[in-house]
């Protein structure tokens, strides 16, 4: 059975470092799960497209129903491109946060 490391480097300290380091790791994972669903979903947008315009759906649609849907098919996948963006800044803006407390308790010693 294992047992859980109890051992705090301060005792000010009001957070789990393990903790936040699973954080940082599940935000980064998660971000790549978004950044694949997302190409995904993307990939699927623009294989619809292609199938309307083999098929002939697009006939007699304007230029702005054709410009709405090529606009669409690029929203998307911006909004994925976002939250990957916000997640890896999230663990990474964790990562830092834990380096500037350990440098400032550090620099506190001396």
């Amino acid at each position: 059975m294992k047992t859980q490391r109890q051992t705090v480097d301060f005792l000010g300290t009001y957070f789990s470092k393990e903790a936040v380091l699973r954080l940082a790791s599940l935000a980064k994972i998660l971000s790549w799960v978004v950044a694949t669903i997302y190409a995904l979903e993307w990939l699927v947008q623009a294989m619809v497209i292609v199938l309307q315009i083999a098929r002939g759906f697009l006939v007699g649609m304007g230029f702005s129903d054709i410009a709405q849907s090529i606009i669409i098919l690029f929203e998307q996948p911006l909004r994925g491109v976002v939250y990957f963006v916000v997640l890896q800044g999230v663990a990474q803006a964790l990562l830092m946060f834990m380096d500037m407390e350990d440098n400032t308790r550090r620099a506190a010693r001396k």
